[in-house]
């Protein structure tokens, strides 16, 4: 065929070059899609391919970058090669683009793609790691490519840890803004000129510069976890203090349990602990067989919500009763309402630091807890009950609790199980 005469952000060099993954990540109009979008059918024009153009959700083809793909036919001159039908766009020599969403696949389903030469992932920050752990041994025909463009979202995210934090084997990881798109039109500088003037500053460097956000957007917490930064670390156990235990009860839910000191008025979130479907006896187990930094823990008081001072009807015996005759200290946590409780975590939030690699999970839920938000008023309600909100909601325990925790004695014993000679 013809030469085709196509304009790139220089950047995007590396996507005609041979890579197992070529990923691009970046903020608004730095060029990512089209450019992508140009590259794919240029090679599509050049030689047979069949390319897969996902992403995680895709409930109809006005969702998936197909229009996308159709502009750019006609802006490269390609119209003559390429025929857009309404569920695939095919070319003259056998190329063949195909389109689906991730979420809703199996590994059985997928199959049928396994003969792709490149599979497109855009928007792919949304990406989850069961979708990854699908696709990717999916996409096994010698010298096949998996090409993943997004804007972060959270470091945290699976696609981000994966081909950013711990990018595999043959990966080129390109970040690419605005101002790598010599192409970036005026009418789009004026909007970031704005935005940057007017937006606040993680919203500006989210959305114009690619950069991770402290937490998903709408987190009740997300102010607090702005700031949170330099107080996640290396928090360490201190052994001379007392280290308490604040509960959300679970068993077919998450069990949470954090443990905290305090220094003055200092909260120090030194280990997490969330489980499904284990007792009481077993946590506490957990608890006494406990060593960090290589010492046992001065245990100070067990902290239950009020559901844990119930007796159940199974047993006949409360939580508390459990724990007391486990050897504890236990008192109750405030029966306030959720909103009140939340305002006061709000409050509380700068006071807590962060063991990061022992409390990661909690600052993952404090990052990913979210409102309910209504399908008529597109109003937030009451925090959804997720995954996440059984961490948020022992934070929320913690923080009303942190008036009552003390490092003075209390005269209980803790029976600790022997030691290994070893």
């Amino acid at each position: 065929m013809a030469e085709v005469e196509a304009r790139f952000p220089p950047k995007l060099k590396p996507l005609f070059e041979p890579a197992r993954y070529k990923v691009a990540r970046g903020g608004r109009g730095s060029g990512k899609s089209w450019g992508f979008a140009r590259a794919l059918l240029i090679q599509g024009a050049n030689r047979p391919l069949r390319v897969l153009c996902t992403r995680e959700v895709q409930k109809s083809i006005q969702q998936s970058v197909h229009q996308l793909l159709s502009d750019q036919i006609q802006a490269l001159g390609l119209a003559s090669f390429y025929e857009v039908l309404a569920t695939e766009i095919r070319g003259k020599n056998g190329s063949a683009f195909y389109f689906g969403g991730l979420s809703d696949q199996t590994a059985e389903s997928l199959k049928s793609f396994e003969g792709c030469d490149i599979c497109w992932c855009e928007e792919a920050q949304a990406i989850t790691k069961r979708s990854w752990d699908i696709l990717i041994p999916t996409i096994r025909k010698p010298d096949s490519e998996i090409w993943v463009s997004f804007n972060p979202q959270l470091e945290s995210d699976e696609t981000y840890r994966r081909f950013v934090a711990e990018p595999p084997p043959d990966c080129v990881s390109l970040e690419l803004n605005y101002s790598d798109n010599p192409y970036f039109p005026e009418v789009l500088e004026k909007e970031r000129q704005h935005a940057q003037a007017t937006m606040k500053a993680e919203d500006y460097g989210h959305i114009w510069e690619g950069k991770c956000k402290p937490a998903v957007e709408g987190a009740i917490y997300f102010d607090q976890m702005s700031e949170a930064g330099p107080r996640i670390g290396n928090c360490p156990h201190d052994p001379l203090l007392k280290t308490h235990v604040v509960f959300d009860l679970g068993f077919n839910d998450a069990m949470s349990i954090i443990l905290a000191q305090k220094v003055s008025s200092e909260i120090r979130v030194i280990h997490y602990i969330e489980g499904h479907q284990r007792t009481l006896a077993d946590y506490s187990a957990e608890l006494k067989d406990l060593r960090l930094e290589g010492s046992r823990l001065n245990w100070g008081n067990v902290y239950l919500p009020h559901d844990g001072f119930a007796k159940r009807h199974q047993t006949g015996r409360s939580d508390e009763q459990v724990m007391q005759g486990l050897g504890w200290d236990v008192r109750q946590t405030p029966g306030w309402d959720v909103e009140a409780g939340i305002k006061r975590a709000r409050e509380v939030f700068g006071r807590i630091y962060f063991n990061k690699e022992r409390a990661n999970r909690l600052i993952e839920c404090l990052k990913r807890y979210r409102r309910n938000i209504s399908a008529k008023t597109n109003e937030p309600g009451a925090p959804l009950h997720d995954e996440f909100s059984h961490g948020a909601d022992a934070f929320r325990y913690l923080c009303l609790n942190v008036d009552d925790m003390t490092n003075e004695e209390w005269g209980g014993k803790i029976a600790y199980p022997k030691l290994n000679a070893a």
